[in-house]
């Protein structure tokens, strides 16, 4: 905080940062053959693959930016690069499936020649000590979109912070305690809070209606379930747009 109008100290941090993901798009590209902008913003969800924690939702927005750039090539957005990375429990078929809808969706937006370098998306597996190393550092947004009220706390939004990122998150856990310290107007609050999730429920959540009233959230659904990602596998995404669209127990539709 001392430094923050030091133009040494801020070109300092710029060449750090750029340093940071530079690296990360270089181990990218060794390892999944994605090139990437490091110039672009990262955008990343690095974590525990779970229902709560709502990869999927950060799914969802991918597709609807990829429809909004097909529907207008010429649509002036920033560069970004979605990076995903966790591990899932063995049995918790969901959670793989997720990764499965992460990398499908990747495949597709990878290689479009209209999205050209406005989106990329990247699963780097093995999340472990030494890649989270790469990660953390080069984040410029962290999401951090569990549902209000199903995260306790967490340590990965911490780290993110003390190296630099932006929050993107849920009132919830750590993310408050986060907003204290860096100040209200650089944190980025998203989706309901324990108290709206209340009312909701008071009144009867019905997923459905979400889904019947929003023609974007509709056409990111469609293309999910009538298999627009699954490179011929007929139904393989239907489990999570079925179980989104009739149960919803962590409420993505609702903070789409």
């Amino acid at each position: 905080e001392e430094h923050v109008d030091d133009p040494n100290f801020l070109i300092a941090w710029q060449k750090c940062k750029a340093y940071a993901k530079q690296n990360l798009a270089d181990h990218i590209w060794e390892t999944q053959h994605i090139k990437i902008n490091p110039e672009s913003i990262y955008d990343v969800q690095a974590k525990r693959i779970h229902e709560y924690k709502r990869q999927h939702l950060s799914v969802l927005h991918i597709i609807r930016l990829y429809n909004q750039i097909k529907e207008n090539p010429q649509l002036d957005i920033v560069p970004r690069t979605f990076i995903f990375s966790g591990k899932a429990a063995p049995g918790y078929h969901i959670a793989k499936l997720m990764i499965k809808l992460i990398t499908s969706v990747g495949d597709i937006v990878n290689n479009d020649p209209d999205i050209q370098d406005k989106l990329k998306v990247v699963f780097l597996p093995d999340f472990n000590v030494t890649n989270s190393q790469r990660i953390y550092p080069a984040a410029d947004l962290n999401e951090q979109i569990s549902t209000a009220g199903k995260e306790a706390s967490g340590t990965g939004n911490m780290k993110f912070a003390m190296n630099g990122a932006l929050t993107i998150g849920t009132l919830d856990g750590a993310n408050i305690e986060i907003m204290k310290e860096v100040g209200k107007e650089n944190f980025f609050l998203f989706g309901n809070t324990t108290e709206t999730i209340d009312e909701i429920h008071k009144k009867g959540y019905r997923p459905r209606d979400y889904y019947e009233q929003d023609e974007e959230l509709k056409k990111c659904m469609d293309m999910i379930s009538l298999d627009y990602f699954s490179g011929g596998q007929k139904g393989l995404f239907w489990p999570i747009s079925d179980h989104l669209l009739n149960h919803d127990n962590y409420m993505l539709l609702a903070d789409f």
